[in-house]
């Protein structure tokens, strides 16, 4: 098998100056109330303003960009996902006038298919998840397989989320990001890298979907059989790839988060910050909480909100009971 070697930080670089006259500058948003409680200053960068409500569009962009700039753009894409990656190549493939074909198992949220369908995208439902990815690589032979984490060019283009919150900001002392599949923790490393040796950089991940926890425990990939329903669903993947692993094992640690504590976080930060989150972007809070709390206060922290993409149903589930009542503290 081939080895993979991690790539250098100055890609993320070249995939911002690649992408940058495609995409939103997103902004970084800030809760005086937050900082107050916690002691610390806490910025959150808001990728619900991104193209298609995530991060996603980056690294789908960044990838056929660069695949035209070596004469090597295909005539159709195919791409399998449980939801923003399949808006995201739906809509970098509109972009650039390519035929898409996306793949996506039948759990996904109805209002993201919707979404895709309107990029102009084929869609194929499938049962499972497994399918979906199966059906991707046999499709493969015959069109460009843009996978959601497993590739360079999109790690590397998702990695310019942080690399903006860098520019605008900078000087951070630790970094919170979610973790499915590993492409945005691994860009948001390598971005990080580019500016500092010494800043912590956290994966965040749903306890009832920790894969990659438990790789990064043990040093060895672990995988599911099924998606695991976890309300954070944009971190409802099977396994981190080799590829992503590479990072994940630089990293200084991963918060394990619960289902309560994802719904706790989410009706939070929305109520706080004025804009809508979806559950997988409240991870990232609910992993800077925990550090926080273990001692870690009077810093200044990074938190990647990865998007605002959340269907009705969820929407439900999120405030079928209400939080607000209590004050986010040390607990």
């Amino acid at each position: 098998m081939h080895k993979l070697n991690c790539m250098s930080p100055d890609v993320v670089t070249k995939a911002y100056n690649r992408i940058s006259p495609y995409v939103n500058k997103t902004p970084l948003l800030q809760s005086d109330i937050i900082n107050k409680i916690f002691n610390s200053n806490i910025y959150f960068k808001f990728e619900g303003m991104q193209k298609v409500g995530a991060f996603k569009a980056r690294g789908a962009l960044n990838t056929l960009l660069h695949l035209k700039e070596t004469h090597n753009l295909p005539k159709e894409v195919v791409a399998y996902s449980s939801g923003n990656h399949a808006q995201a190549v739906a809509w970098a493939a509109k972009q650039l006038s390519v035929k898409a074909t996306i793949i996506v198992p039948s759990a996904a949220s109805p209002l993201k298919i919707a979404a895709t369908k309107a990029y102009g995208a084929e869609v194929i439902i499938t049962r499972e998840r497994q399918e979906a990815e199966d059906l991707a690589q046999e499709k493969a032979n015959t069109a460009f397989l843009l996978p959601p984490y497993d590739h360079d060019d999109v790690i590397a283009g998702q990695g310019t989320a942080a690399l903006e919150a860098w520019i605008d900001e900078g000087g951070f002392d630790a970094v919170f990001a979610p973790c499915g599949g590993g492409g945005l923790i691994s860009g948001t490393y390598l971005a990080t890298r580019l500016f500092s040796d010494h800043t912590k950089v956290y994966a965040c991940e749903p306890k009832i979907a920790n894969d990659a926890a438990e790789s990064y425990r043990t040093g060895i990939v672990k995988r599911f059989e099924k998606m695991p329903m976890t309300l954070a669903d944009g971190a409802r993947t099977l396994g981190v790839s080799e590829r992503t692993f590479q990072y994940i094992k630089k990293l200084d640690g991963f918060y394990e988060i619960s289902e309560e504590e994802i719904i706790y976080w989410t009706q939070w930060v929305t109520h706080l910050l004025k804009v809508n989150i979806e559950p997988t972007s409240a991870l990232g809070m609910a992993g800077a909480h925990k550090y926080i709390n273990e001692g870690n206060s009077n810093k200044k922290i990074l938190i990647l909100l990865s998007g605002g993409n959340a269907d009705p149903a969820t929407y439900a589930k999120i405030w079928a009971k209400s939080y607000l009542e209590e004050l986010p503290k040390i607990r």
